[in-house]
């Protein structure tokens, strides 16, 4: 007979099989694989973290933009002018050559620049957190897609272990029909349940295969082997608020906050359109001609005060501080959407821890009751019927503590997403 890959989710199952996923491991060199290697290779292969990294990398190319606002700009320039001239003064020149350098430095533009900067930084730092939440949302679809699969793969060891001990059953049954002892419609009624556990077993290797493929895809690996799930200790939740203050805090909310943040600086860019301009620029001449050939450098100071743009920069403030608000807004509600998630979560965990004790306690006694019918079938107390009944029950015992484990299990990584508490591998 088969034996479950895990020794300890054999104990809570009460089980004695062994899932296809340890058979192939006991005839392959490959490892089995946890879940956290799973998600380093789902790490690797996410196009979504890669469109994120590469939208980190544009906020820092904004940054440098805003930065070259500060700084002086150099460049050399050349220009050659021809006319139609007399050549006898400086101003009928046939040919006027120039070469220069120039320097240009901005003094002062109502800090727009300072503002633009801080802004792309808060940019940056936005996105970087929405990385962060990205990468926790794809552990969380790496873990659904990893314990449904080995779900569904303890599912069939479940069944397989229904089928043989029907198996034996009926073998039993024809070997009482043939002394006289059973009925030929009691080989019947257990032939009907085999047929249908068989049948249920195919559905079951469907599924398993949709589980498979759907990891293969997360992972980017071309086939999915044994899987290896070591943590089986039973999980207690802390007290929900050391959560819900984690929570608070994740990733996506502090997005929110750095993007409220960054529009706050617009304001202060669009502000600057009502400031004035000074500007300081200087030439240095390598090559000129006609009366300033003698003349190598020149400055010049240049002040600028906007008077009347028609409303332009009016418009501008209010626009910025309008978005200003909606980030605003924004953050407010992903930081409640964020608590109500995490006390969801915990909600759902803790009934699911509830409920798999149960169905631990229901596995048990549905096990005893099976025992104890078919020793009293083999006294003749009761009929075939009721130990069919009793194997029945004792398989949907099984299967629904295989569910229940699995899904304390998702739920559970589901928490750690929605709080924040992921170490990336």
């Amino acid at each position: 007979m088969r034996r479950i890959a895990h020794p300890a989710l054999a104990c809570l199952l009460g089980l004695t099989l062994l899932s296809p996923a340890a058979s192939a491991a006991s005839s392959s060199a490959d490892l089995p694989l946890t879940l956290m290697e799973c998600f380093a290779f789902a790490l690797k292969r996410s196009e979504t973290l890669a469109i994120q990294q590469e939208l980190i990398t544009a906020s820092e190319g904004r940054f440098i933009q805003a930065l070259s606002g500060a700084l002086p700009s150099v460049s050399f320039v050349s220009s050659d002018k021809r006319q139609d001239g007399s050549g006898g003064s400086a101003f009928t020149l046939r040919h006027t050559p120039e070469r220069r350098f120039t320097f240009t430095q901005p003094l002062f533009s109502g800090f727009k620049e300072f503002a633009a900067m801080a802004g792309s930084r808060a940019e940056r730092r936005a996105r970087q957190y929405l990385k962060a939440r990205a990468q926790h949302a794809l552990l969380v679809d790496v873990a659904d897609a990893f314990y449904l699969l080995i779900e569904q793969r303890q599912d069939l060891t479940a069944l397989d272990a229904t089928r043989q001990a029907l198996r034996t059953r009926l073998e039993e049954l024809k070997e009482r029909e043939r002394l006289g002892r059973s009925r030929a419609s009691e080989v019947a009624s257990a032939e009907v349940q085999l047929r249908r556990v068989e049948a249920e077993m195919e559905l079951v290797r469907s599924q398993e295969t949709t589980a498979a493929h759907l990891l293969e895809f997360l992972t980017g690996l071309p086939q999915i082997g044994p899987l290896a799930d070591p943590d089986q200790t039973v999980l207690a939740l802390a007290p929900e608020e050391d959560y819900v203050s984690k929570g608070a805090v994740r990733p996506d909310v502090r997005a929110a906050e750095e993007a409220w943040r960054a529009a706050q600086k617009e304001v202060r860019i669009a502000q600057a359109g009502f400031w004035p301009t000074v500007d300081a620029e200087g030439n240095y001449y390598v090559e000129r001609v006609g009366n300033a050939k003698d003349v190598t450098w020149d400055a010049t100071l240049t002040v600028e005060m906007p008077l009347f743009e028609g409303g332009k920069n009016l418009g501008a403030v209010r626009e910025a501080r309008a978005h200003e608000r909606e980030m605003k807004l924004t953050f407010e509600r992903t930081q409640r959407e964020a608590v109500l998630d995490v006390r969801d979560t915990c909600a759902k965990l803790q009934a699911e821890l509830t409920r798999r004790a149960a169905l631990q306690r229901a596995l048990e006694a549905a096990e005893e009751n099976y025992r104890l019918q078919s020793e009293d079938y083999r006294h003749s107390l009761v009929n075939n019927l009721d130990v069919l009944q009793a194997l029945a029950t004792l398989q949907d015992s099984r299967r629904d503590a295989i569910e229940s484990l699995y899904e304390v299990k998702r739920l559970y990584e589901q928490l750690r997403a929605a709080t924040g508490d992921v170490t990336l591998p």
